[in-house]
Protein backbone atom coordinates (compact mmCIF):
# COMPACT_ATOMS: atom_id res chain seq x y z
CA UNK A 1 0.00 0.00 0.00
CA UNK A 2 1.51 3.38 -1.16
CA UNK A 3 2.14 5.72 2.18
CA UNK A 4 0.44 8.75 0.49
CA UNK A 5 -1.79 8.43 -2.90
CA UNK A 6 -2.21 11.42 -4.52
CA UNK A 7 -5.66 12.99 -4.27
CA UNK A 8 -6.09 14.40 -7.84
CA UNK A 9 -4.35 13.39 -11.21
CA UNK A 10 -4.90 13.92 -14.46
CA UNK A 11 -6.84 11.31 -16.95
CA UNK A 12 -5.27 10.95 -20.27
CA UNK A 13 -8.41 9.47 -22.20
CA UNK A 14 -6.54 8.42 -25.52
CA UNK A 15 -8.27 9.41 -28.87
CA UNK A 16 -9.81 5.84 -29.47
CA UNK A 17 -10.99 5.83 -25.85
CA UNK A 18 -12.57 9.66 -26.79
CA UNK A 19 -13.73 8.14 -30.04
CA UNK A 20 -14.82 4.57 -29.97
CA UNK A 21 -15.20 3.84 -25.97
CA UNK A 22 -15.95 7.07 -24.38
CA UNK A 23 -18.00 4.64 -21.32
CA UNK A 24 -14.26 3.18 -20.93
CA UNK A 25 -13.29 6.90 -19.66
CA UNK A 26 -16.68 7.42 -17.87
CA UNK A 27 -16.42 4.39 -15.49
CA UNK A 28 -12.10 5.14 -15.18
CA UNK A 29 -12.88 8.34 -13.32
CA UNK A 30 -15.97 6.43 -11.57
CA UNK A 31 -13.27 4.16 -10.58
CA UNK A 32 -11.06 6.72 -9.35
CA UNK A 33 -13.42 8.73 -7.96
CA UNK A 34 -14.90 5.88 -6.17
CA UNK A 35 -11.48 5.63 -4.51
CA UNK A 36 -11.28 8.75 -3.70
CA UNK A 37 -9.13 10.40 -6.20
CA UNK A 38 -10.22 13.60 -8.09
CA UNK A 39 -9.68 12.61 -11.69
CA UNK A 40 -9.05 16.26 -14.33
CA UNK A 41 -9.93 15.54 -17.72
CA UNK A 42 -8.34 18.59 -19.95
CA UNK A 43 -10.88 19.11 -22.89
CA UNK A 44 -7.76 20.01 -25.06
CA UNK A 45 -5.59 17.05 -24.98
CA UNK A 46 -5.53 15.18 -28.13
CA UNK A 47 -3.77 11.87 -29.62
CA UNK A 48 -0.17 11.10 -28.34
CA UNK A 49 1.51 11.45 -31.70
CA UNK A 50 2.19 7.27 -31.66
CA UNK A 51 0.91 7.08 -35.37
CA UNK A 52 3.07 9.89 -36.45
CA UNK A 53 5.86 8.68 -34.73
CA UNK A 54 5.46 4.97 -35.93
CA UNK A 55 5.30 6.05 -39.53
CA UNK A 56 8.13 7.94 -39.24
CA UNK A 57 7.23 11.79 -38.99
CA UNK A 58 8.86 12.72 -35.84
CA UNK A 59 8.02 16.54 -36.61
CA UNK A 60 5.15 15.75 -36.49
CA UNK A 61 4.94 13.77 -33.60
CA UNK A 62 7.12 16.29 -31.92
CA UNK A 63 4.38 19.14 -31.92
CA UNK A 64 1.63 16.94 -31.25
CA UNK A 65 3.55 15.44 -27.64
CA UNK A 66 4.29 19.48 -27.35
CA UNK A 67 0.88 20.04 -27.87
CA UNK A 68 0.02 17.87 -24.90
CA UNK A 69 2.31 19.18 -22.36
CA UNK A 70 0.34 22.36 -22.16
CA UNK A 71 -2.49 20.36 -21.68
CA UNK A 72 -0.97 18.78 -18.30
CA UNK A 73 0.47 21.44 -16.52
CA UNK A 74 0.32 20.88 -12.89
CA UNK A 75 2.84 18.48 -10.86
CA UNK A 76 0.18 15.68 -10.63
CA UNK A 77 0.20 11.97 -12.12
CA UNK A 78 -1.00 11.54 -15.49
CA UNK A 79 -3.14 8.16 -15.65
CA UNK A 80 -3.38 6.77 -19.08
CA UNK A 81 -6.23 4.63 -20.64
CA UNK A 82 -3.60 2.60 -22.95
CA UNK A 83 -0.60 0.98 -22.14
CA UNK A 84 0.30 1.61 -25.34
CA UNK A 85 0.02 5.53 -25.13
CA UNK A 86 1.73 5.28 -21.78
CA UNK A 87 4.68 3.60 -23.61
CA UNK A 88 4.90 6.75 -26.09
CA UNK A 89 4.64 9.39 -23.42
CA UNK A 90 6.84 7.33 -21.02
CA UNK A 91 9.43 6.60 -22.93
CA UNK A 92 9.15 7.95 -26.34
CA UNK A 93 8.47 11.27 -25.86
CA UNK A 94 12.39 12.02 -24.14
CA UNK A 95 13.63 10.19 -27.38
CA UNK A 96 11.99 12.70 -29.77
CA UNK A 97 13.58 15.99 -27.34
CA UNK A 98 17.17 14.49 -26.95
CA UNK A 99 19.49 17.21 -27.33
CA UNK A 100 16.64 19.56 -27.34
CA UNK A 101 17.67 22.53 -25.18
CA UNK A 102 14.47 24.25 -24.98
CA UNK A 103 12.26 21.57 -24.60
CA UNK A 104 14.46 18.38 -22.94
CA UNK A 105 13.97 19.30 -19.41
CA UNK A 106 10.40 20.11 -19.67
CA UNK A 107 9.59 16.95 -21.64
CA UNK A 108 11.57 14.16 -19.13
CA UNK A 109 9.61 15.79 -16.03
CA UNK A 110 6.23 15.16 -18.19
CA UNK A 111 7.20 11.97 -19.21
CA UNK A 112 8.00 10.87 -15.55
CA UNK A 113 4.69 11.86 -14.12
CA UNK A 114 2.58 9.24 -16.65
CA UNK A 115 1.53 5.99 -15.20
CA UNK A 116 -0.72 3.34 -17.04
CA UNK A 117 -4.42 2.76 -15.99
CA UNK A 118 -3.44 -0.04 -14.04
CA UNK A 119 -0.99 0.13 -13.00
CA UNK A 120 -2.20 3.69 -11.04
CA UNK A 121 -4.92 1.54 -9.12
CA UNK A 122 -2.70 -1.02 -8.02
CA UNK A 123 0.76 0.13 -7.21
CA UNK A 124 -0.01 3.54 -6.43
CA UNK A 125 -3.66 3.73 -4.76
CA UNK A 126 -3.37 0.12 -3.50
CA UNK A 127 -6.93 -0.35 -4.41
CA UNK A 128 -9.45 -2.63 -2.60
CA UNK A 129 -12.35 -3.99 -4.57
CA UNK A 130 -15.72 -5.58 -2.90
CA UNK A 131 -16.49 -7.66 -5.52
CA UNK A 132 -20.52 -7.83 -6.13
CA UNK A 133 -20.47 -9.82 -8.95
CA UNK A 134 -21.55 -13.67 -9.62
CA UNK A 135 -18.71 -15.74 -10.32
CA UNK A 136 -17.34 -15.54 -13.69
CA UNK A 137 -14.46 -16.19 -16.11
CA UNK A 138 -11.98 -13.19 -17.92
CA UNK A 139 -9.83 -13.47 -20.48
CA UNK A 140 -6.76 -10.67 -20.89
CA UNK A 141 -5.62 -8.94 -23.60
CA UNK A 142 -3.16 -6.87 -23.28
CA UNK A 143 -1.03 -5.19 -26.40
CA UNK A 144 2.32 -5.72 -27.19
CA UNK A 145 3.94 -2.49 -26.36
CA UNK A 146 1.63 -1.82 -23.05
CA UNK A 147 3.25 -5.61 -22.35
CA UNK A 148 7.16 -4.50 -23.21
CA UNK A 149 7.07 -1.14 -21.99
CA UNK A 150 4.74 -0.58 -18.94
CA UNK A 151 3.87 -3.70 -17.50
CA UNK A 152 0.53 -3.89 -18.20
CA UNK A 153 -0.09 -8.31 -18.10
CA UNK A 154 1.43 -8.36 -14.69
CA UNK A 155 -1.03 -5.09 -13.26
CA UNK A 156 -4.08 -6.01 -15.31
CA UNK A 157 -3.63 -9.64 -13.40
CA UNK A 158 -2.99 -8.17 -10.02
CA UNK A 159 -6.25 -5.62 -10.37
CA UNK A 160 -8.15 -8.19 -11.96
CA UNK A 161 -6.80 -10.85 -8.65
CA UNK A 162 -8.79 -8.09 -6.29
CA UNK A 163 -11.71 -9.28 -8.02
CA UNK A 164 -12.94 -12.20 -5.40
CA UNK A 165 -15.33 -13.80 -7.66
CA UNK A 166 -13.63 -13.49 -11.04
CA UNK A 167 -11.11 -16.66 -12.40
CA UNK A 168 -8.48 -15.57 -14.87
CA UNK A 169 -8.23 -17.84 -17.61
CA UNK A 170 -5.37 -18.01 -20.08
CA UNK A 171 -5.60 -17.77 -23.48
CA UNK A 172 -2.92 -20.06 -25.96
CA UNK A 173 -0.07 -17.86 -27.51
CA UNK A 174 -1.24 -15.07 -24.55
CA UNK A 175 1.51 -12.59 -25.51
CA UNK A 176 0.94 -12.69 -29.50
CA UNK A 177 -0.19 -9.75 -31.47
CA UNK A 178 -3.26 -9.00 -32.29
CA UNK A 179 -2.45 -7.35 -35.23
CA UNK A 180 -3.88 -3.62 -34.82
CA UNK A 181 -0.30 -1.89 -33.96
CA UNK A 182 -1.97 1.41 -35.02
CA UNK A 183 -0.73 2.47 -38.57
CA UNK A 184 0.64 -1.14 -39.24
CA UNK A 185 -3.61 -2.62 -39.55
CA UNK A 186 -3.83 -0.09 -42.14
CA UNK A 187 -0.34 -0.46 -43.95
CA UNK A 188 -0.67 -4.67 -43.62
CA UNK A 189 -4.41 -5.33 -43.64
CA UNK A 190 -4.41 -8.54 -44.78
CA UNK A 191 -1.60 -9.40 -42.01
CA UNK A 192 -3.34 -7.62 -39.80
CA UNK A 193 -6.75 -9.78 -40.54
CA UNK A 194 -4.28 -13.44 -40.60
CA UNK A 195 -3.26 -12.06 -37.19
CA UNK A 196 -6.27 -10.89 -35.41
CA UNK A 197 -7.89 -14.43 -36.52
CA UNK A 198 -5.07 -16.44 -34.69
CA UNK A 199 -5.93 -14.57 -31.28
CA UNK A 200 -9.77 -14.83 -32.11
CA UNK A 201 -9.24 -18.28 -32.09
CA UNK A 202 -7.30 -18.49 -28.96
CA UNK A 203 -9.96 -15.95 -27.10
CA UNK A 204 -12.87 -18.46 -28.33
CA UNK A 205 -10.60 -21.73 -27.16
CA UNK A 206 -10.25 -20.53 -23.87
CA UNK A 207 -13.61 -20.51 -23.21
CA UNK A 208 -13.88 -17.40 -20.85
CA UNK A 209 -17.43 -15.27 -21.34
CA UNK A 210 -15.63 -12.15 -20.93
CA UNK A 211 -12.58 -10.25 -22.54
CA UNK A 212 -10.51 -7.46 -21.21
CA UNK A 213 -7.90 -5.03 -21.84
CA UNK A 214 -5.90 -1.86 -21.16
CA UNK A 215 -5.70 -0.95 -24.47
CA UNK A 216 -8.74 -0.05 -26.57
CA UNK A 217 -6.84 -0.20 -30.39
CA UNK A 218 -6.57 -4.03 -29.58
CA UNK A 219 -10.21 -4.46 -28.10
CA UNK A 220 -11.60 -2.29 -31.54
CA UNK A 221 -9.03 -4.37 -33.48
CA UNK A 222 -10.40 -7.88 -31.72
CA UNK A 223 -14.19 -6.71 -31.10
CA UNK A 224 -14.30 -6.19 -34.90
CA UNK A 225 -13.60 -9.55 -36.19
CA UNK A 226 -15.38 -11.32 -33.59
CA UNK A 227 -18.37 -9.39 -34.72
CA UNK A 228 -17.30 -10.48 -38.70
CA UNK A 229 -17.63 -13.71 -36.76
CA UNK A 230 -20.69 -13.41 -35.48
CA UNK A 231 -19.45 -13.84 -32.36
CA UNK A 232 -21.70 -13.10 -29.11
CA UNK A 233 -18.47 -12.57 -27.24
CA UNK A 234 -17.51 -8.63 -26.97
CA UNK A 235 -14.49 -7.50 -25.13
CA UNK A 236 -14.32 -4.20 -22.78
CA UNK A 237 -12.09 -1.60 -21.06
CA UNK A 238 -11.18 -3.59 -17.74
CA UNK A 239 -12.07 -0.35 -15.85
CA UNK A 240 -15.35 -1.04 -17.24
CA UNK A 241 -15.42 -4.31 -16.10
CA UNK A 242 -13.96 -4.15 -13.17
CA UNK A 243 -16.30 -0.93 -12.20
CA UNK A 244 -19.43 -3.24 -13.43
CA UNK A 245 -17.74 -5.51 -10.39
CA UNK A 246 -17.92 -3.60 -7.59
CA UNK A 247 -21.48 -2.47 -8.39
CA UNK A 248 -21.38 0.69 -10.93
CA UNK A 249 -23.44 0.99 -13.38
CA UNK A 250 -20.71 0.15 -16.20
Amino acid sequence: MPATPPAKVYLFGTCLVDVFFPQAGIDAISLLEHAGVEAVFPQAQSCCGQPAYSSGYMDEARRVALAQLDCFPEDWPIVVLSGSCGGMMAHHYPKLFAGDAANEARVRRFSERVIEFTDFVVNRLGIALADLGQPEKVVLHTSCAARREMGTLTTGRALLARLAGVELVEQDHESECCGFGGTFAVRHPTISAAMVADKTRAIKACGAPNLVSADCGCLMNINGALQKQGERLQGEHIASFVWRRIGGEA
